[in-house]
């Protein structure tokens, strides 16, 4: 790595998945506070109704202030989801806190610095002592740790769930997850942030096959910004039409049906088939007669209760 920085944009998704089909819903291209470090700032007596100046002033706003906003245009437009998830570049307590205050759940993978810092056993600590100083699990576990903690900051604290787990590219590394959802065990939060990879394929479908970094090389945001539009078009008519080949809920009635649980028998039918099956069973092993037979199944339904010898002259 050169370690230097470079003049261009930075493209900031957000998506929704329901676990089988990924979208991309909106994004923000994002340049530099400074306007030193732009190739050219923002025209002169640009109208400021316009959503090209809006997009434009949202270029030179901190990116998690632009998540922010992604995420409030998205409830805007009616689009509900039960966990928003993120990886470190995101997770701060303060991102989380705002997040949760928008009555959405975060999942999303922590940050093990040791400048951030959450609060267990009534001490506030970064995430590696809190990882040293507690007892892991053994043996093949999904899980190395499962603790509760508080996030804080300002003055506000909402409680959560940290998950620790083995890092599969590097065994004697680990990962963190935070869940602000407590209800739910460290296995669903584990599958629940697995979804978040949806993005990481996205974005490679759109490098790789339908050339977001090749086809524009215009350097006018506006230009830029049409180029991702159509890109992100391109994408989401690929995924309606790879859900409605491959989605088995997409066969509309007959996937219902399928999936439709069998009807449990009733209670006469289930006696019915015991006592055929234990007429059988006696006929075979013990060679009585038919008076014999009868002789006994007459013992045997007076030594029944009530109810069930009601049940059996129903079957009968």
């Amino acid at each position: 790595m050169s370690h230097t920085y470079k003049r261009g944009f930075r493209l900031l998704t957000l998506g929704w998945s329901d676990g089988n089909t990924f979208l991309p819903v909106n994004s923000a291209l994002l340049a530099s506070e400074k306007t030193s470090n732009l190739y050219q700032g923002m025209q002169a007596g640009i109208d400021k109704r316009t959503l090209g100046f809006k997009r434009k002033a949202l270029a030179q706003t901190k990116a998690t202030k632009v998540m922010m906003d992604l995420l409030d245009q998205a409830r805007q437009g009616g689009l509900q989801a039960s966990h928003v998830l993120f990886d470190t570049w995101f997770c701060s307590p303060s991102t989380i806190l705002e997040v949760k205050s928008r009555q959405l759940d975060v999942i999303a993978m922590a940050k093990k610095s040791a400048k951030t810092y959450y609060t267990y056993n009534g001490v506030r600590q970064p995430l590696t002592k809190i990882y040293q100083s507690s007892k892991k699990r053994r043996g093949r576990s999904k899980y190395l740790l499962l603790l509760e903690i508080l996030i804080e900051k300002d003055g506000k604290s909402i409680p959560a769930r940290l998950v620790c787990v083995r890092n599969r590219n590097k065994r004697k590394d680990w990962l963190a997850l935070i869940s602000t959802d407590i209800t739910i065990n460290e296995e669903e939060i584990i599958r629940l942030y697995g979804k978040r990879w949806n993005i990481e394929v996205f974005f490679k479908v759109c490098k790789s096959y339908l050339r977001l970094a090749k086809d524009c090389r215009s350097l006018s945001y506006d230009a830029v910004s049409a180029h991702v539009s159509i890109v992100f078009s391109r994408y989401i008519l690929l995924a309606v039409e790879n859900r409605k080949e491959t989605d088995q809920r997409s066969f509309g009635e007959l996937f219902y049906s399928v999936t439709d649980e069998m009807e449990d028998i009733t209670l006469q039918e289930a006696m019915l088939m015991l006592m055929q099956a234990f007429l059988s069973t006696i006929e075979d092993k013990l060679s009585l007669t038919e008076r014999q037979l009868n002789e006994f199944l007459d013992a045997f339904f007076m030594n029944l209760p009530q109810p069930l010898q009601l049940g059996l002259k129903r079957c009968a």
